[in-house]
C-alpha cells in the first residue's frame, strides 16, 4: 500500500473520491465489482441504476460504515480501510431511512445533531439560519418531525447531514417517494451546495434526475456500463433512436420483440422509443409489423436518446460500448 491506494496507484490530488477497483462481497455474489472512480471536488455525480445494482453498498464503503473486501477509496483524502475514523467529521452520509427523531421538533433535531457532530455553539445560530434559508423550514421549526409531511422530512434530514459543513455529501436515492415539488425543492438545496464547493454523489433510480449531474455512471449488478456527462452518455447508443405513436404500447412491445429491425423498445408514456440500425433502412419494416397487428402507429420520428434508452440498451446486452474513462 501506498498513500492508501494498492501498490503502483497514485492518488488523484484533484479528486474528493477516488476508488480503485473496489470490490464488496456477500458470499459468492459481488455487490460491488471492481469498482474505478475519480469524481473532482465541487462536482455533483449521479450513480444511476436499479435496485439490488450496488449503489447503497458503494455508499456504505465510501462513507466507512461497510469495509470493502478487496480495493480501495480515498474519501476528502482519507482511505476507508486504514482511517475510516478520520474521514466522518469530513462526510455526511444520508441514508435512504435517514434517523429523525419523529419526538423531537424540526429545530430540535438539528441541535441534536450539530451535538453530535460536535458543532461549536458559537457557530450553530448561523449554520441553522443558513439552512432553514436553504430549506424553507423555518415556518416548522416548532414542529415534530413525526408531523412533516416525506419531502419535508427529506430536507430535514439533508439540513441535520449538512449542520457540521461537509466536504463530501454522499446521498443515498434522497428523493425516492417523494412528491415533485419536494423533489424540485431538494435538487435546488443541493445546487445552493455546490456552489460552496460541496462534492455530491447522488444515487438515484431516476433517471430524469440523473440528468441535472455533472457526470453520470450508470451502474448494474455492481458494475459501472459507462461514466460520462449526461449529454455524451446519451451519444453512446449506436444508431437511431425513433419515437412511434401507437394505440396499445404492451402489444406494440410484444411485436416488436419479433422485428430484427427494432434493436430496442422502450417506452416513452403512450409512444415508443425504437431503436434501429439505419431509419431510412429499418423503420418501413417496423410500421408495417405494427399497422399489420393493428396498432394505428403514426407520427414517426428520429429523437435524442434520454439517459433510459441508453441504460435499457447496455443492461440488455445489446450494445456494448467502450466504458468511458472514469477520471
Amino acid at each position: 500500500m501506498r498513500n492508501g491506494m494498492p501498490s503502483g496507484t497514485a492518488p488523484n490530488d484533484t479528486a474528493a473520491i477516488e476508488t480503485r477497483d473496489l470490490t464488496r462481497r456477500f458470499g459468492s455474489l459481488a455487490a460491488v465489482d471492481r469498482l474505478s472512480l475519480a469524481i473532482p471536488r465541487g462536482e455533483l455525480f449521479g450513480l444511476v441504476g436499479p435496485d439490488g445494482g450496488g449503489k447503497t453498498t458503494t455508499l456504505r464503503m465510501l462513507a466507512g460504515i461497510l469495509p470493502p473486501t478487496e480495493g480501495e477509496a480515498l474519501v476528502a483524502g482519507h482511505s476507508i480501510r486504514i482511517d475510516a475514523e478520520g474521514l466522518k467529521p469530513k462526510i455526511a452520509y444520508m441514508s435512504q431511512r435517514f434517523g429523525l427523531y419523529g419526538d423531537l421538533t424540526v429545530l430540535e433535531n438539528l441541535h441534536f445533531y450539530a451535538d453530535l457532530f460536535e458543532v461549536p455553539r458559537r457557530d450553530r445560530a448561523s449554520r441553522i439560519e443558513r439552512l432553514f434559508r436553504f430549506s424553507n423550514l423555518e415556518p416548522f421549526q416548532d414542529r415534530l418531525a413525526d408531523r412533516l409531511s416525506g419531502g419535508m422530512k427529506q430536507k430535514l434530514g439533508l439540513a441535520c447531514a449538512l449542520i457540521h459543513t461537509p466536504e463530501v455529501l454522499l446521498l443515498d436515492e434522497p428523493t425516492n417517494g417523494v412528491d415533485p415539488v419536494s423533489r424540485r425543492d431538494f435538487w435546488r438545496i443541493l445546487y445552493e451546495m455546490l456552489k460552496e464547493g460541496v462534492t455530491i454523489l447522488v444515487t438515484t433510480a431516476y433517471l430524469d434526475e440523473a440528468e441535472r449531474c455533472n457526470r453520470v455512471g450508470l451502474m448494474h449488478r455492481g458494475r459501472l456500463l459507462a461514466v460520462d456527462t449526461p449529454q455524451r452518455v446519451r451519444m453512446l447508443l449506436p444508431g437511431d433512436l425513433v419515437q412511434i405513436g401507437v394505440s396499445d404500447v404492451w402489444r406494440a412491445r410484444q411485436v416488436l420483440a419479433d422485428v430484427p429491425q427494432a434493436r430496442e423498445v422502450v417506452f416513452f408514456g403512450r409512444r415508443l422509443h425504437v431503436g434501429m440500425a439505419d431509419m431510412a433502412a429499418d423503420l418501413p419494416a417496423v410500421l408495417s409489423a405494427l399497422a399489420a397487428a393493428g396498432l394505428e402507429p403514426e407520427s414517426p420520428r428520429r429523437v435524442v436518446p434520454s439517459l433510459e434508452d441508453i441504460f435499457i440498451a447496455m443492461v440488455e446486452g445489446r450494445s456494448e460500448p467502450e466504458q468511458s474513462r472514469a477520471a
